[in-house]
C-alpha cells in the first residue's frame, strides 16, 4: 500500500507517508465506529469529518493547475443602479486607497448568534443576554488560552439582529459556511459538544455527556437560503453604525423587487471598520464553484463572499450579479471562504482567486500572501 503511494509521489515520500498515516486513521476509525454502541458511533461519527480525506490530501498535494480547474466567476466593476438609491451619509473617514483583496482574516467558521438587537457593547462577550453566555461559554473554550484553542483554526464569534430565539432561556446560533441552524440552551454541557462536534475543537467530553451528540443532532437545521449580513456595530465603530442600517434596508427592499427569498441581518465588528460598508453574502450554491465530483454526487457548493467599501449604490449590482447570478464583484471583493468536497475543505476564495488573476495576466511566481498562525 505504501508502495502504490509512493509511485504516486516518487520525489517527496513524506507526502505518501502523511496520505498513508490519514488512510489508517480513517480505517481505524471505521473499525471503531461499527464497533461501538449506537451512542459511541454519533460521537465519533461527528468527529471523522475533522480527520482530512487522503484523495482530498491528493487534491491539495498536486500541481497548481490541476487544484484550480474551476475558477471563480466575476465582473470588475459593479453596475450602476437602475432605481434610485438612498443617500451615502456624508464625511466618513472611509479608507479608498488599500487594496481589498485579501483583506478578510483566513477562517474555518463563522458563529452567529440570533440577539433581536441592532447593536451591541464593543465586545459581544460583555452582553447580558442568553447569547452573550453561548458568546462566553465558546470563547472560553476555543478562545486564546482556552482548552481547544487551535491557533490554525479560526472561528469567528458575532452577534446579529437576526430575532432571538422564541424560546425562554435559549439561544438560536447559525454556522457558516456549513450553512446550519441550531437552537439549544447554553449550557457548558452543551456548547462544549457543539464546539467538539460542529466546530472541530479538539475537546475532552466526558461519557455521561454522550446524549448531548444526540440532542445537537435532532437540532440541527440545513440553511437553504442566501444569508446577507451587514456590519452594522456603531458601539464599536461610527462608520459602520452609520452605513449599516441603510445598507440593510436597501438590501431588503432590493430582494423583494427582484423576487429573491433571502434573509438580511445587522452584525457585529468583523474587522475592517475603515472599508465600511461591510457585507458578507453567504450563498448555500455557487454553481460555477462546483467541481465535476461534486455535481457528480450532487454536493453543493456554498460560499461566503465578503465585500467592502459597499455603498447603497452597490446593493443592485450585489443582489444580481452575486446573489442571483453568482458572480463575485472584483472593486469590492474582500476574500471569502466556501466549502468543497466529500472531506468538507475550506477553500480561501481570497487567495483563490489572487491566484487566478495573476495566471489571467501572465503574473510569475505563486501567492503573495501565505497563511499564518493566529497570534
Amino acid at each position: 500500500m505504501l508502495l502504490n503511494y509512493l509511485v504516486f509521489f516518487p520525489q517527496n515520500s513524506v507526502e505518501a507517508l502523511y496520505i498513508l498515516t490519514i488512510e489508517l486513521l480513517v480505517h481505524i476509525q471505521d473499525l471503531a465506529i461499527s464497533s461501538h454502541s449506537p451512542s459511541a458511533r454519533l460521537t465519533m461519527s461527528f468527529a471523522r469529518f475533522r480527520i482530512p480525506n487522503a484523495r482530498l490530501i491528493i487534491r491539495q498535494l498536486s500541481t497548481s493547475a490541476t487544484r484550480h480547474q474551476s475558477s471563480i466567476p466575476y465582473i470588475s466593476t459593479c453596475p450602476a443602479p437602475t432605481c434610485t438609491c438612498a443617500p451615502m451619509p456624508p464625511n466618513l473617514d472611509i479608507d479608498r486607497k488599500t487594496p481589498l483583496l485579501n483583506s478578510v482574516a483566513t477562517y474555518n467558521e463563522q458563529v452567529i448568534l440570533c440577539t433581536g438587537k441592532e447593536d451591541w457593547s464593543s465586545r459581544i462577550e460583555e452582553e447580558k443576554s442568553v447569547s452573550g453566555d453561548f458568546i462566553r461559554g465558546l470563547r472560553s473554550l476555543i478562545g486564546r488560552g482556552g482548552e481547544g484553542f487551535d491557533p490554525y483554526k479560526n472561528i469567528l464569534l458575532t452577534a446579529s439582529s437576526f430575532p432571538e430565539s422564541p424560546h425562554p432561556s435559549t439561544a438560536t446560533i447559525l454556522l457558516f459556511p456549513s450553512f446550519l441552524r441550531l437552537t439549544l440552551p447554553p449550557t457548558p454541557s452543551l456548547i462544549r459538544a457543539v464546539a467538539h462536534a460542529l466546530l472541530g475543537a479538539n475537546l475532552h467530553v466526558p461519557p455521561e455527556d454522550d446524549c448531548m451528540f444526540h440532542i445537537i443532532h435532532n437540532k440541527v437545521q440545513t440553511i437553504t437560503k442566501p444569508a446577507i449580513l451587514i456590519c452594522g456595530h456603531g458601539g464599536r465603530d461610527a462608520r459602520c453604525g452609520a452605513v449599516g442600517p441603510i445598507l440593510r434596508d436597501e438590501f431588503v427592499r432590493m430582494l423583494e423587487r427582484k423576487g429573491v427569498d433571502g434573509d438580511v441581518a445587522l452584525i457585529s465588528h468583523v474587522g475592517g471598520h475603515k472599508y465600511a460598508g461591510n457585507v458578507i453574502i453567504y450563498h448555500p450554491s455557487f454553481p460555477a464553484l462546483r467541481t465535476q465530483k461534486d455535481r457528480e454526487e450532487g454536493r453543493m457548493s456554498g460560499a461566503g463572499i465578503w465585500y467592502g467599501r459597499v455603498e447603497p449604490r452597490h446593493v443592485e449590482g450585489l443582489v444580481e450579479e452575486t446573489v442571483m447570478k453568482g458572480r463575485i464583484i472584483e472593486e469590492l471583493f474582500r476574500g471569502g471562504v466556501m466549502r468543497r468536497g466529500e472531506g468538507g475543505e475550506t477553500v480561501d476564495l481570497g487567495r483563490m482567486f489572487e491566484e487566478q488573476i495573476r495566471r489571467e495576466r501572465g503574473e510569475e511566481g505563486g501567492l503573495r500572501l501565505r497563511p499564518r498562525a493566529r497570534a
